[in-house]
């Protein structure tokens, strides 16, 4: 027996039992060339490598040159691994048909990297057109050399890598970002049977964001073998090194989530050339591999090389010039006339180098199926799913029994999300669905056992198991469905978690949106659903109270938030969803609501006609009329079930002092919609004159109505919470919000 705690027999212990204080890490495979003895690779010519890795630093220096503003550090020390990959025949991509569905893709996590980006695929185009090819800018997402001069203004390239433009596949810019981007689009490759890989292009202080190792995670863990990043690892981000923030060796945040590992000099052709065919021919062991470039930040970028500073800070003028000659280039120097320099860098582009590189873009080009080959084997894949997207799927005129709830009875909306989202996975091979770490509550559990979760064992599987990684849940499910399969078939996805949580979506979907702006012959449809929304989650106390998220993506353009009233208007707004093809921001509720009664009611003593479920897709619709009765009139905008319910609770108390309208309130946004396409019909549901009369009531940031009221004082006519409530069963929370009934009464009456 051994008391640790006591030296000696600690000692004895190490001595007799060496294994208790050994740890094996089990990683990926494990392979180090720096400075290994390689064999030449045919076709490889390292002087005409050397002189085209020039050509790329004088063509990034000289655009950052022009608008005093870039990023040369990373742009620089990439330069090398650039070459390889694009002329190594690793990467399976050919510039003539650059968005060709059985392309690898390209994903620049290192999304600042533009002056080396747009450098590259000028030296690509530019190459092809001295060959005789002839080159549409436009439709081929190309760069010239004319355009660099223009690099970072409005009438020429972005600052930030966008997927509209050929080598790329998504739009990038916030740190870590692309890891998510790049497992979504190899995940949707993996799960229809294809075979193309996903390269990623990334820098080591981005791998600090938090989302990088959430993605790192879930791509082992699902079995996502079809990736492969190269990373510059330059010791810099932009403020100092890297081990102020990564103080651990640096490798063991790859070798621990399970990756496969080679390190290389990332300025040497031979060792980055094997290292990426290494990657590409894969260790049978199911795990993506990561190709570690050690590198100089900033590479012959004067006095900043070397330094955290060359990562964003132009050199002077003076000190441009010299690193320009510095390189070979007697360029003219002249401010204000970059494209003289540019001129003179590009002319260094022999006849000779022009060949050598549309010689060995041809190697990735043989790498490329037939779109007919690559049907054939996703069909094979897929055999027994329905062939058909969400683009093909409409409205049954007879809506299937599953999808019908009974008037009258209480019906949480997450039961009809339950049912539309199975009954959608039965119709379609392409939808993928998933919750942060609460399926069980959001209830998105039916939909993912139609296919089963994606794993290694399960690779065609539709459901994915994200664990309680909101923000990689949203880049990965946006980004699967911004590509395009074989056969022109396109994905969508549901990725879910607690409203009050979907600000920590914000930026994945803001990205997403962006792209769909940028590149909208690509542009991707899915649904963040919002679940739990209000006071309804109110035991859980004001951590998980939903009430003010709509706030930000109602801003976003893009993208709209339904709130439906009801299960049945649930099922309607979902289907439109379907058929506009437009991101939405669903909100659901998890406490049973009334299934609201059709056509005519007689509730609290009035008689009125209750539109069809099918009217919410207008962002609202008129409940109930005006009585007539002669007394002041007030029209009561409403947003939220329970809301609703509650006040019809005090309709007949109401009417003793005023004549109430009543309009439900599904979204704000698709009324504005509505107002512009069918202005008769908006007005029929709220007229203009009608506005003065308004009092907007939302169980939630009462802005959200704001569309509602009319410009002056409509802030003493909104209704809704304003601060964080406490714990408690939803109907006491609505007791302490004053939104049961009494509350809204006294409220309503005070804005007379």
């Amino acid at each position: 027996m051994y008391n640790i705690l006591d030296s000696k027999n600690f000692e004895e212990l190490k001595e007799k039992e060496p294994q208790r204080f050994q740890y094996l890490a089990e990683g990926g495979f494990y392979l180090n060339l720096k400075d290994l003895e390689l064999e030449p690779i045919e076709g490889i010519e390292l002087d005409r490598m050397d002189h085209l890795a020039k050509i790329l630093r004088g063509l990034a220096f000289a655009a950052i040159e022009g608008i005093k503003s870039g990023h040369p550090g990373g742009s620089s020390s990439k330069v090398e691994q650039l070459l390889a990959l694009t002329l190594s025949g690793a990467v399976a991509f050919d510039p003539m048909e650059p968005k060709h569905p059985g392309r690898d893709r390209v994903v620049w996590s290192a999304g600042h990297c533009t002056p080396l980006f747009y450098a590259v695929l000028t030296l690509i185009y530019e190459s092809l057109k001295r060959e005789g090819k002839e080159i549409d800018k436009e439709k081929l997402g190309a760069i010239f050399p004319s355009c660099l001069a223009r690099f970072r203004h409005c009438d020429g390239p972005s600052g930030h890598v966008e997927s509209k433009y050929a080598f790329s596949d998504a739009s990038t810019g916030s740190s870590g970002h692309g890891f998510g981007a790049g497992l979504g689009l190899a995940l949707l490759q993996k799960t229809n049977g294809l075979d193309s890989k996903v390269f990623i292009i990334s820098g080591d202080a981005e791998t600090e964001e938090g989302i990088s190792y959430e993605s790192r995670n879930a791509i082992n863990a699902m079995g996502v073998d079809n990736i492969i990043v190269t990373l510059d690892r330059n010791l810099f981000g932009i403020d100092g090194p890297t081990a102020d923030v990564i103080s651990s060796p640096y490798i063991n945040h790859w070798f621990g989530p399970g990756w496969n590992i080679i390190e290389v000099d990332g300025h040497d052709i031979t060792e980055l050339v094997y290292a990426y065919k290494k990657a590409d021919l894969g260790f049978d062991n199911q795990k993506p591999t990561v190709v570690i470039c050690h590198t100089c930040k900033g590479k012959e970028y004067g006095k900043t090389a070397g330094t955290c500073d060359s990562h964003g800070m132009p050199a002077p003028h003076d000190e441009y010039v010299q690193i320009m000659k510095n390189l070979g280039f007697e360029i003219p120097g002249v401010e204000g006339k970059i494209a003289q320099d540019i001129e003179t860098v590009i002319s260094q582009l022999t006849t000779d180098d022009a060949e050598y590189m549309v010689e060995r873009l041809e190697l990735g080009k043989k790498k490329i199926k037939s779109e007919k080959d690559l049907i054939k084997q996703m069909e094979k894949s897929l055999k027994g799913r329905p062939m058909v997207d969400y683009k093909k799927i409409k409205r049954p005129e007879i809506l299937p029994a599953e999808l019908v709830f009974k008037e009258g009875e209480s019906v949480a909306t997450r039961k009809a999300t339950e049912a539309f989202f199975k009954w959608l996975m039965e119709q379609t091979g392409f939808f993928y669905i998933g919750s942060g770490d609460l399926a069980k509550s959001i209830l998105t559990v039916a939909a993912e056992n139609v296919y089963g979760i994606i794993n290694q064992q399960n690779p065609l599987g539709r459901g994915i198991r994200f664990g309680i990684a909101e923000q990689n849940m949203a880049m990965m499910s946006t980004a699967i469905t911004q590509d395009i399969l074989p056969g022109g078939f396109q994905a969508m996805t549901v990725f879910s978690t607690y409203g009050v949580f979907t600000n920590i979506m914000s930026n994945p979907v803001r990205m997403a949106l962006i792209n769909n702006h940028i590149n909208p012959s690509r542009k991707g449809f899915f649904i963040m659903l919002a679940a739990h929304d209000g006071p309804e989650t109110g035991e859980d106390g004001p951590t998980h109270q939903g009430l003010y998220w709509m706030s930000l993506y109602a801003a976003y353009p893009g993208i709209k938030v339904y709130k439906p009233m009801d299960a049945n208007e649930t099922i309607e707004m979902l289907f439109y969803a379907l058929e506009k093809g437009e991101p939405v921001a669903l909100s659901i509720m998890r406490p049973g609501t009334t299934v609201l009664k059709r056509g005519p009611s007689t509730s609290s003593g009035f008689n009125f006609e209750v539109p069809l479920a099918r009217e919410a897709i207008n962002g609202a619709y008129v409940y109930k009329q005006f009585s007539g009765n002669g007394k002041p009139k007030k029209v009561l905008a409403i947003c939220g079930a329970q809301v609703l319910v509650n006040t019809l609770e005090i309709l007949l108390s109401l009417e003793e002092n005023l004549d109430v309208k009543i309009i439900a309130v599904t979204s704000p946004e698709l009324y504005e919609e509505l107002r512009e396409r069918d202005p008769q019909k908006a007005q029929s549901i709220l007229s203009d004159e009608e506005r003065q009369y308004v009092v907007t009531l939302h169980n939630g940031w009462a802005g959200f109505l704001n569309s509602f009221m009319l410009p002056a004082g409509y802030d003493k006519k909104a209704i809704g919470i304003a601060t964080y409530l406490k714990a408690g069963p939803p109907k006491e929370v609505y007791d302490l919000a004053g939104l049961n009934a009494e509350g809204i009464k006294e409220k309503i009456l005070k804005t007379m």
